[in-house]
C-alpha cells in the first residue's frame, strides 16, 4: 500500500488533516478550534491558494501546525506526464519553503489519485504519501454535519489519519463537524498531533 492511512501504535494519538486550503474564511477558524484544545493539525495546501493567502500560511506554521504538499494546481497526477508531475510538486514545495522556511515532507495526491509512477516520483522527491481512513465521510460533498461525524467516528482509533477540507467551496459543514469532534476526541483521551509526529513517534 503506497498511501499511509494510519499508523500502528498503542498510544492514543490521531492526526486530523485538511485539504485544498489555505482559505481566508475557513483556515483561521480551524486554527482557533485547535488552539482551544492545544492540539495540532496538518494542512495539505495547494500552491494556487498559497499564492493568494500567504499570510494564512505563515499563521498556520507559526501556530505549530504542519503544512503538507497538495500540488500547485490540484492536478490529477496520473493524468499528466512525469515532468509535469514533478513540476506540480516542486513548485508548491518552493512556495511552502519560502513562506515557512521548512521543506514539506508529506504529500497527499489530489483526489487520492496515484499509480506506480507517481509513487516512485513522490518517494524520489523525499515525501511520504498520505491518505486517510474516513474517506466515506465525503465531507467535500457537504453531506451534512451528522453524516460527516457518524462516518468519521467509525474510524477513530489509535494512529488514525482523518481527512477534512478547508478550501474550495462552502466548507462550513466540515468546520462544524471538526468543532464538535475535536473536544469529543480529547475527552476520550486522544491527542491530536501532526502527521509527521505520528510517523516519527511511531515508526511510520
Amino acid at each position: 500500500m503506497s498511501l499511509i492511512n494510519e499508523v500502528s501504535t498503542k498510544e492514543k494519538v490521531i492526526a486530523i488533516t485538511f485539504d485544498d486550503g489555505p482559505n481566508p474564511l475557513y483556515t483561521p477558524q480551524i486554527i482557533d478550534i485547535f488552539a482551544q484544545t492545544n492540539s495540532k493539525a496538518t494542512f495539505f495546501m495547494i500552491g494556487e491558494q498559497i499564492e493568494k493567502n500567504p499570510e494564512i500560511v505563515k499563521l498556520v506554521a507559526e501556530q505549530g501546525h504542519e503544512i503538507g504538499n497538495h500540488t500547485f494546481s490540484h492536478a490529477k497526477l496520473t493524468q499528466i506526464g512525469q515532468e509535469e508531475c514533478r513540476e506540480e510538486i516542486k513548485r508548491n514545495e518552493e512556495l511552502i519553503q519560502n513562506l515557512t522556511h521548512k521543506k514539506p515532507v508529506i504529500l497527499r495526491p489530489p483526489y487520492l489519485d496515484y499509480n506506480d509512477e507517481t509513487t516512485r516520483l513522490v518517494r524520489e522527491l523525499g515525501y511520504a504519501m498520505i491518505g486517510a481512513l474516513n474517506i466515506d465521510a465525503t465531507d467535500w460533498e457537504q453531506p451534512g454535519v451528522e453524516f460527516i461525524l457518524e462516518k468519521t467516528r467509525n474510524h477513530i482509533k489509535n494512529g488514525s489519519i482523518l481527512l477534512f477540507h478547508d478550501g474550495y467551496g462552502d466548507r462550513s459543514q466540515s468546520i462544524e463537524a471538526v468543532r464538535r469532534l475535536l473536544p469529543e476526541l480529547v475527552s476520550q483521551g486522544y491527542k491530536p498531533v501532526t502527521v509527521s509526529e505520528l510517523l516519527r513517534l511511531f515508526g511510520g
